[in-house]
C-alpha cells in the first residue's frame, strides 16, 4: 500500500486498490444500517453500536478502553502496518467516528471514504451481499492512546472558559437553540453557554465533504485563530464529522467530547442555555 493522500479518499482511489495486501475496509454503519448485507467486497464490521462502544455506563457510543479496543481490532484482522479505510451506508456519518477512534488510539494509517457506500455504488463499483463476512486471521493491532483526542465534561467546561478555545456543537440548529426537543428521553434542551453551532450536514454536499476552501470558510467564521477546537454532538458520533472537516481545513489541537449532549444535557448543575449562538 502506498501513502494515504489524506484523511479522506474517493471511491475511485479505493476501487483501484481494493483487495491489495495490507488494505482493510471497515463498515462503521450504525442503526438500521449496522451490519447490512450489502457492502463493499471484503468489508468487515466496525460495530460502533456494539463492541466498539463502552456499555459499562449509561452513555451511548463512548470509547472503550484501550485493551478492549485493541482486542476488537485484532479480531477484525487489523495489523499495525495495515492501511484502513472506513465507510458508512449514509455517506459520511458514523465513519468519521471510527476514523477518530482509530486516531485516538494512535493509529494514523486510516482514512474515510468520501460519500460512503452511496458514492461507491454511484461509481458503479462492485458490491457483495449475503451473511456476515468470513472470519479473518487475528491481527496484531496495538492501541497507543493519545491524550486530548477524546475529552470529558471537565475539559469541555475549561474550554468554554478559555478564550483560546472554542466548543463547536454538531447538532441541528433546532436542537442547539432548544426549539426542538432532544430525541433521547430525559435530556434538557439547549446548548452549553459559549458554544457555537455548526451542524455537521453543513460541511457536506450530497453526502461528501465540502472542498477544503469551503471547509476553511465554515470554520474561520466560528473558530478563527483559536488554538483549540472541541467538538460535541448528541452522542459523540457526528462531532467527529466536525473533527474531520477541521483537520481537512488545516486546524490542529482538536478534541471530541465523548459524552456530548447525552451527558451534558442530563439533569445536573452543568449550565444550559437556549436561543441563538454563544
Amino acid at each position: 500500500m502506498g501513502i494515504l493522500p489524506g484523511p479522506l479518499v474517493g471511491a475511485e482511489w479505493l476501487g483501484e486498490r481494493l483487495g491489495e495486501p495490507g488494505l482493510v475496509v471497515l463498515d462503521a454503519s450504525v442503526g438500521a444500517d449496522r451490519g447490512a448485507e450489502r457492502r463493499i467486497p471484503g468489508a468487515r464490521v466496525f460495530d460502533i453500536d456494539g463492541a466498539m462502544s463502552d456499555h459499562s455506563g449509561p452513555l451511548p457510543h463512548t470509547m472503550p478502553g484501550a485493551d478492549v479496543f485493541a482486542r476488537e481490532m485484532r479480531a477484525l484482522g487489523v495489523h499495525d502496518a495495515d492501511t484502513v479505510i472506513v465507510y458508512d451506508a449514509v455517506g459520511i456519518y458514523s465513519s468519521a467516528r471510527a476514523w477518530w477512534m482509530l486516531r485516538a488510539m494512535g493509529f494514523d494509517r486510516v482514512a474515510v471514504l468520501d460519500g460512503g457506500l452511496p458514492a461507491w455504488s454511484a461509481a458503479g463499483l462492485p458490491l457483495e451481499s449475503g451473511g456476515p463476512a468470513p472470519a479473518v486471521p487475528e491481527g496484531d493491532f496495538t492501541a497507543r492512546p493519545r491524550a486530548g483526542f477524546v475529552v470529558g465534561s471537565g475539559e469541555v467546561a475549561a474550554a468554554l472558559a478559555d478564550p483560546a478555545a472554542v466548543v463547536l456543537d454538531a447538532r441541528a440548529r433546532g436542537r442547539f437553540s432548544g426549539t426542538v426537543p432532544e430525541p433521547r428521553a430525559g435530556l434538557r434542551s439547549g446548548h452549553m453557554p459559549g458554544a457555537v453551532n455548526l451542524p455537521f450536514v453543513e460541511l457536506q454536499r450530497e453526502g461528501r465533504m465540502l472542498p477544503v476552501a469551503e471547509l476553511r470558510a465554515a470554520f474561520d467564521g466560528l473558530a478563527g485563530e483559536r488554538e483549540r477546537l472541541v467538538f460535541s454532538c448528541g452522542s459523540g458520533v457526528t462531532a467527529c464529522v466536525l473533527a474531520l472537516g477541521a483537520e481537512l481545513a488545516g486546524y490542529r489541537g482538536l478534541s471530541v467530547y465523548d459524552g456530548s449532549w447525552s451527558e451534558w444535557g442530563l439533569p445536573s448543575e452543568r449550565p444550559v442555555v437556549t436561543g441563538a449562538q454563544g
